[in-house]
């Protein structure tokens, strides 16, 4: 049966009607108006352009990838690092007692001394003349006691029989306790000068390492000037900074380790020995020094060591890392993946959700509320998305962190995510 010929429909055109032609005897407007003809020519191939035209397809929506994340609770455990320096607890800048010229080194930067070894020693001639003086002195001294008390017997014996009076008696009495007392005035001086010559000698007060030597053979020295500076090995800690927002917060940590970057699968023990009052004026950090109980032989000063803190919370935290985090009109809000289910290439839509924040943990930050272990959220680009905007993973979602690391740049903390 053949089908009926369907007229497709004319748009209205707006076409000019001619005047109708004059009658006899009447004179006809011979002039065209070619305005006129050309809309009619117009509206009829925009008809044929139409029909001949299908429908265009429209374009694919974009689907973001996104970095994300699943959050899992932190054990109510937060650790705290931060680098140090190993020292010794107590380290002595040695220097002479007394004044002089240095004639010898017998140390060298690194050596190893037991107590009472011979550091460094003076020029010891001027203190050798000066002993010798003293010794002149007592020698005399003892010369002039010693007359006194021979004459001091005789006129006792003569005081006895009645030869002499008691006021000689007891004048001969006086003239032997000055004699007495001016040889233990010079028995004195001359043990001091003889301590002065002794003092020429620079010992070792304790068992220890050379860390460093502040003059030379040949220099003059006053006394009291540091010469050698001697770090003892009994007693060795790390010295750290905290910063001033975490000092109350570790004062009184108990779970302190140790490790050393030569041997980072090792952890020491750690007490922390004092806090200072103060900050110092350069870092602005409140030095801090962990003493180590029974160092090993091998923990040399100097090293290069990282302290961990071990800080126990009330109850098991949430934390994100600072890049999740988005602020829409003064609100935080953080936005959790929802995977499509029967996706293709695994991709979900995002919405934005408000969280309530705890503390900032380095590049970490606690999440009291708004959040679930188990949920996924985007850790990068946040401020491209908008709620229900398809985005595809760009990496098998990765568990959350329960430990923060202040020292860590925020490149490595994405890496770890990623």
């Amino acid at each position: 049966m053949p089908v009926p010929y369907a007229r497709p429909e004319v748009a209205a055109v707006d076409i000019e009607v001619l005047p109708p032609l004059p009658k006899s005897g009447q004179r006809r407007d011979c002039r065209r108006k070619p305005a006129a003809a050309a809309l009619v020519v117009l509206a009829l191939s925009a008809l044929v352009t139409l029909a001949g035209c299908g429908k265009q397809a429209e374009p694919a929506e974009y689907v973001r990838p996104v970095r994300l994340m699943q959050l899992s609770p932190a054990a109510g455990k937060t650790a705290f690092e931060f680098s140090g320096e190993v020292r010794p607890r107590v380290e002595s800048r040695l220097g002479f007692r007394v004044g002089g010229k240095i004639a010898a080194r017998l140390v060298d930067v690194g050596a190893t001394v037991r107590k009472g070894q011979p550091l460094a020693r003076l020029d010891p001639t001027d203190l050798a003349l000066a002993e010798t003086g003293a010794r002149a002195l007592f020698d005399a001294a003892k010369t002039d006691r010693d007359l006194a008390l021979s004459d001091l017997k005789r006129y006792n014996e003569l005081a006895a029989k009645g030869f002499i009076s008691a006021a000689e008696q007891r004048r001969r009495q006086a003239t032997y306790d000055s004699a007495a007392s001016k040889l233990e005035q010079a028995q004195a001086n001359l043990r001091n000068q003889s301590n002065q010559t002794a003092y020429a000698v620079l010992t070792a007060d304790a068992d220890g390492v050379v860390t460093a030597i502040d003059t030379e053979v040949g220099q003059v020295v006053t006394p009291g000037q540091p010469v050698i500076r001697v770090a003892q090995t009994a007693e060795k800690e790390v010295a750290i900074g905290l910063p001033e927002d975490q000092v109350d917060m570790l004062r009184g940590v108990s779970e302190v380790s140790i490790r050393t970057w030569s041997e980072p699968d090792r952890a020491l023990p750690g007490r922390v020995r004092e806090i200072s009052a103060a900050a110092d004026p350069v870092t602005r950090t409140y030095p801090t020094r962990v003493s180590v109980p029974n160092p090993p032989a091998d923990l040399r000063l100097g090293q290069t060591a990282v302290v961990t803190f071990m800080r126990n919370g009330d109850s098991a935290a949430i934390r994100i890392p600072l890049t999740a985090l988005l602020q829409d009109r003064g609100n935080n809000q953080v936005w959790v993946y929802q995977a499509e289910p029967g996706g293709k290439g695994g991709g979900g839509t995002v919405k934005p959700v408000p969280v309530t924040l705890g503390q900032a943990d380095g590049n970490l930050i606690e999440v009291r509320q708004g959040l679930t272990p188990g949920q996924t959220i985007v850790t990068a680009g946040v401020h491209l998305l908008k709620p229900g905007q398809k985005v595809k993973p760009m990496q098998s979602v990765a568990p959350a962190q329960p430990a923060s690391n202040p020292g860590a740049p925020l490149a490595a903390l994405e890496s770890r995510l990623g």
